[in-house]
């Protein structure tokens, strides 16, 4: 028996609406929470990030530079919703510009300021005021961050100015883009001694860390963290895991040093 047209389609008509009511709704977007940090804490936040996101299910995604590169990028208009410095200038660099939540900002922990060489080296120094650095170098370069801009290179200059060597081998350095940078200069090679944090030269096994810089050397080195001005709500509850005693375990694993309460 035929149908009818007008019968027919609204039969039709009844059909794709249940073919489009049956469609599963897409699934809402996940939180992510955008964090950005000093190249330093590579792989210490690796490792951290996922715990955070299996207890929040908030997704976040880590972008790694020099804290120079990081803030300028905050200023430019990034969405970044946290910030982790090396270095207390760059953080204070964009409070004075309003762009934290002033009232988030925590020192998270600390580092020391180390001289290394490729680990097949025989380089042997102490250090202490007025030692042999430029004798060290047999012509070679220094590797250190940029002293300009770069947080390890502002410290390696100051320890440098205070021992009394800086102006044998201002002149010597190779100005790296960031701390990892400086590192693996030293790695291949490229240069027969560097500055860097103890937490980097700990993770390559291509360098070895020939001394430690005294700490009255240099001023301390601290990790200062805090939510941008436009972060969303999430921030506050990263920053807090970061410090707590769950994170703990894994900033010392990484050779992250516990600051005074």
């Amino acid at each position: 028996m035929k149908i009818p047209g007008c019968s027919l389609r609204l039969w039709l008509v009844l059909v794709a609406m249940a073919c489009v009511g049956s469609v599963p709704a897409a699934e809402p977007e996940k939180p992510q929470l955008l964090v950005f940090a000093a190249a330093s804490l590579t792989n210490v936040l690796g490792e951290l990030a996922p715990g955070w996101e299996k207890t929040s299910r908030v997704a976040v995604k880590l972008s790694f530079a020099a804290s120079s590169v990081l803030a300028r990028q905050i200023e430019a208009g990034s969405n970044a919703d946290v910030f982790i410095s090396a270095d207390q200038e760059w953080m204070d660099y964009l409070q004075t510009r309003s762009l934290l939540s002033q009232a988030s900002r925590v020192n998270l922990v600390g580092n020391r300021l180390v001289l290394i060489a490729p680990t097949d080296s025989k380089i042997q120094l102490e250090i202490n005021h007025g030692f042999k650095l430029a004798e060290a170098l047999a012509g070679g370069r220094l590797s250190t961050g940029d002293p300009d801009t770069v947080p390890v290179g502002r410290y390696a200059r100051n320890a440098l100015m205070s021992l009394g060597v800086w102006d044998q081998v201002a002149d010597r350095l190779v100005r790296a883009d960031n701390v990892r940078g400086a590192m693996n200069f030293v790695a291949r090679g490229e240069a027969p001694l560097g500055i860097v944090y103890a937490t980097d030269a700990q993770i390559d096994q291509k360098v070895r860390v020939v001394a430690t810089f005294p700490d009255n050397s240099h001023p301390p080195i601290t990790y200062p963290a805090a939510a941008t001005a436009t972060a969303g709500p999430d921030a506050a509850a990263f920053l807090a895991y970061l410090r707590s005693s769950e994170a703990a375990p894994v900033w010392k694993e990484y050779g992250f040093l516990e600051l005074s309460k």
